[in-house]
Order: structure tokens, then C-alpha cells, then sequence
């Protein structure tokens, strides 16, 4: 049996840096796995901790966030030959999102990237990629290494996340614009550096904070401090899967199978299909997948993840989509459901066939609801609308508000 005497590597699942003041904080003990670490999927109640995200602060423990350090004097070739974005428009200072494809165009993952320097890049993914990275490697002079245990991470988000942050003595965080980072004094009076970047996960205002292990826990410390007083709570998985969905944002293994996890033929998707067109610039050169997906843009799509506004109160979750009411086509099928407290919607994502994603266009949901272990069928309008579902303005804002 193992006891919490036992060194890391006997353990099944590692701890972060910050499990101990998470454990303190856990009230239900529920804890599951990400990427090799346990990390708290509720402290206390669902409830409590999204409205923390829309109202007040919230931390959240990102430090089993896959990281890969990639230098070399062909970094920046390496990055603009793996991804469908042209990282050559990324200067120094900048974050951006990013996804990355096979040769027949089916998304292998997306991820953020952090131009560091002029020859360094950090790649921050869900889930590990060191096997492909090491492949597309091949031919160019770079280094790639997994730094994921040199780093630990936190989610500050919320309208409260700038007064937090000024509070606890981290000073010029105001400057910093979206999708920027910086470097910062640490608080506490610790003579090191804390690298923050205007990032998220829920579509508000909020900051990414990167730190040495070491320094994970007197950072934990002065930032509940500082945020005692304006409501500042940590969250787990839970909660942040509200937010994520009415910021309309996807989340690998629920929205997309990554395509060399795919078992069945035809359950890949494109960057084209999951409404990421966006993040593709055919205009910078080669990239793995540009190909295909040229042809695809040329053919036209055959089905498009899009946002969805349900009738009544009840998530769709799997639900089936169909064209008309009687229930004889379907059209597509949900990903995610959640109603959404913020916005007083019932919002869901789902992947639907052409031509039935146009904007404004009805579907039918089929939707099935466990009473008592009794299974009751209903049948519920869905619009196809716009995403991002919820976009305060905050989110951007610079100097942000003081709240």
C-alpha cells in the first residue's frame, strides 16, 4: 500500500506543486486524473465555484498543462512547418493559439504557443505530443524537450483577477494585452520571477501565471490573501467546463478525437470543420496537412462544429440532431451541453452535416433525461448561433477594470 511517505515515482498519479493547499481546500475529495497528475474536479460544489469565475476570482491549477521548450536556430521554421498559423507574425512577448494537422488535414491537437525569445518557443498542449514533435522534427536544427515538471502553472480568471494581482505587489500587469506575457517580480518577497500571460480557458478576464515548483506555494498563499476580500475561491474541472462552453471553446477527446487516437474511419476532423478556418493561413507556405485542406476549402464543407441554442433548461448532452421534427434525417449530433447560469441558456456545440450549419438555421434535438432512473425522450428546437455564447467586454480591456 502506498502512503504519502512514499517518493513520487512509486505513486500511481503525481502530485503538483500545489496539492497540498489543494487538498486543504477540498471539501468532497474529488480528485481525478490529467496527464499523469490528480487534479480536484470540485472543492466544494459546482455551483459556488463557476460563479466565482464570473463574479468574483478563481484559481486553478494548470500545472499538468503539457509543456514543451522548443530552440534552435530552426525553431521558428520547425513551428511554421507543425502548425497551420504563420508563427512568423508572433513576436517576442506574444501567446498564440494554434493547431496542428496530419497529411490528410485531421486535426492532431491544438495547443497555445509562447514566442519566449527570438530562437525560443514554449508549446503548452492538453495532451502529450513529444512522439509527433520528435517526427516532424526531422531535418530541421531545433531541440525539443518536455519541461511539464520544471514548471508549475495557475489560472487566475475572473472579474477580480487584475485587483488580485495588484494587490499582491505584482506591479505593470495592467500593460499587458491579450494574449501578451510578461515577467514580474514575484509576491511575497521572494527574489524570482513569475512569467504572466493574459490567457485563459473561460472567455473573461483573466491571467496565466508560470513559476518554478518551488515557488508554487508562496505564490498559492499571496494570492488568497490578496484576493480574501475580493471572493477568490479555487475551482476544479468542473466548473471550468461551464465557462469553456459559453466561451465556446473546444477541449480535445470531448469536441474533437484527436487523429491518431481515432479508432473508426471517418471520426477525424479538420481544423475546416471544427470552425477553426481562422487559424489557417494558406498564404504562409508549407505546413503538414496544407494540402488536403486546400482541397477541402475548394470542395466545400460536409459538416461544421457549431453553437446551438436550445429550447427549455435541460442540457442536451449527446444528443442527436435531426432536420425536421419527425426525426428522419439526422443532421449531426452535440459534443457539449451545459445550461449556462451566465446567459440563462440552454448551449450546446455540436457537429452538424451540410447543409443544415448555417446561422439562424433550426435542428431538433433528441434529448433524453434520467428521472429516478426513469428515462423520459424529448424532442427540443435548436438554433444554430453564434459563438463565442458569452463575451464580456472586460475580457479585453486594457488597463483592465479594478473590480
Amino acid at each position: 500500500m502506498l502512503t504519502e511517505s512514499e517518493p513520487h515515482y512509486r505513486r500511481p498519479l503525481l502530485p503538483t506543486p500545489f496539492h497540498e493547499r489543494a487538498r486543504a481546500l477540498s471539501q468532497v475529495d474529488s480528485f481525478i486524473p490529467w496527464a499523469g497528475y490528480t487534479t480536484v474536479d470540485v472543492f466544494t460544489t459546482v455551483e459556488q465555484e463557476y460563479f466565482a469565475i464570473r463574479n468574483a476570482a478563481s484559481l486553478y491549477d494548470l500545472t499538468p498543462m503539457v509543456k514543451y521548450r522548443i530552440a534552435g536556430a530552426d525553431a521558428l521554421r520547425f513551428l511554421n512547418r507543425l502548425v497551420t498559423r504563420d508563427i512568423a507574425k508572433l513576436r517576442p512577448g506574444r501567446v498564440a493559439y494554434c493547431v496542428w494537422c496530419n497529411d490528410a488535414g485531421h486535426l492532431i491537437d491544438d495547443g497555445t504557443v509562447f514566442c519566449l525569445g527570438e530562437d525560443e518557443y514554449r508549446l503548452c498542449t492538453a495532451e502529450r505530443q513529444l512522439d509527433w514533435l520528435l517526427d516532424s522534427a526531422v531535418g530541421f536544427d531545433v531541440a525539443i524537450s518536455e519541461v511539464t515538471e520544471e514548471v508549475a502553472a495557475l489560472a487566475l480568471q475572473g472579474p477580480t483577477a487584475y485587483s488580485v494581482l495588484r494587490k499582491a505587489g505584482v506591479a505593470g500587469v495592467e500593460h499587458l494585452k491579450p494574449f501578451e506575457l510578461g515577467t514580474f517580480a514575484l509576491p511575497a518577497g521572494r527574489d524570482a520571477r513569475l512569467m504572466v500571460s493574459r490567457t485563459g480557458f473561460t472567455g473573461d478576464l483573466g491571467y496565466e501565471l508560470w513559476m518554478e515548483p518551488q515557488d508554487a506555494e508562496r505564490v498559492w498563499d499571496a494570492l488568497m490573501e490578496a484576493g480574501s476580500s475580493r471572493g477568490i475561491r479555487a475551482i476544479g474541472s468542473r466548473a471550468l467546463n461551464i465557462a469553456r462552453i459559453e466561451a465556446g471553446f473546444l477541449l480535445p477527446l470531448v469536441d474533437f478525437i484527436p487523429a491518431e487516437r481515432t479508432v473508426f474511419i471517418g471520426t477525424e476532423r479538420s481544423p475546416l470543420e471544427l470552425g477553426l478556418a481562422w487559424l489557417v493561413d494558406f498564404a504562409k507556405g508549407h505546413f503538414t496537412g496544407r494540402r488536403a485542406l486546400r482541397a477541402e476549402e475548394r470542395r466545400g464543407a460536409r459538416r461544421r462544429l457549431v453553437g446551438l441554442d436550445v429550447e427549455g433548461t435541460k442540457p442536451a448532452h449527446n444528443a442527436l440532431l435531426y432536420a425536421d421534427r419527425r426525426l428522419r434525417r439526422q443532421a449531426g449530433s452535440v459534443t457539449s451541453a451545459v445550461w449556462s447560469p451566465t446567459t440563462k441558456r440552454n448551449l450546446a456545440l455540436a457537429m452538424v452535416e451540410a447543409p443544415h450549419f448555417g446561422t439562424g438555421g433550426t435542428l431538433w434535438a433528441e434529448i433524453y433525461l434520467s428521472r429516478e432512473l426513469v428515462w423520459e425522450r424529448r424532442v427540443a428546437r435548436a438554433r444554430v448561433v453564434e459563438r463565442p455564447f458569452f463575451a464580456p467586454q472586460r475580457r479585453r480591456a486594457t488597463p483592465p477594470g479594478e473590480f
